[in-house]
């Protein structure tokens, strides 16, 4: 299991492999909803943008065996870490900055 799984549960995993990559502008476009809102289907989803930075950590092998969650602010991703994440924390935002529809990253220690 990866981040997304880990976060967003199973039935997300599967929807993410069943629906392939998704072309997040065409699909907010197409279907009249902001960037940050474009689920892994390139449905509406509330926290699409959390989940496709979930999908994307996964794919550039982040070990998910740290305590590190995803959420978002509207477009704004935010990562909030314990201190055993601190070692994958810069790459975790590099890959953040990255995802279609995030206009900014802010990371956040869990205290």
């Amino acid at each position: 299991m990866g981040f997304l799984g880990k976060l967003f549960g199973k039935k997300e995993e599967d929807k993410a492999k069943k629906s392939g990559k998704v072309a997040v502008a065409a699909a907010a476009k197409s279907n009249q909803i902001p960037p940050e809102k474009v689920g892994l289907d390139g449905q509406f989803d509330e926290s699409g943008l959390a989940k496709r930075v979930a999908q994307a950590l996964d794919e550039a092998n982040i070990s998910d065996n740290v305590g590190l969650w995803v959420a978002q602010t509207g477009s704004t991703v935010v990562l909030k870490y314990n201190s055993d994440a601190q070692s994958i924390i810069s790459r975790a935002e590099q890959v953040a900055k990255g995802v279609d529809g995030a206009t900014a990253v802010k990371t956040v220690p869990n205290s």
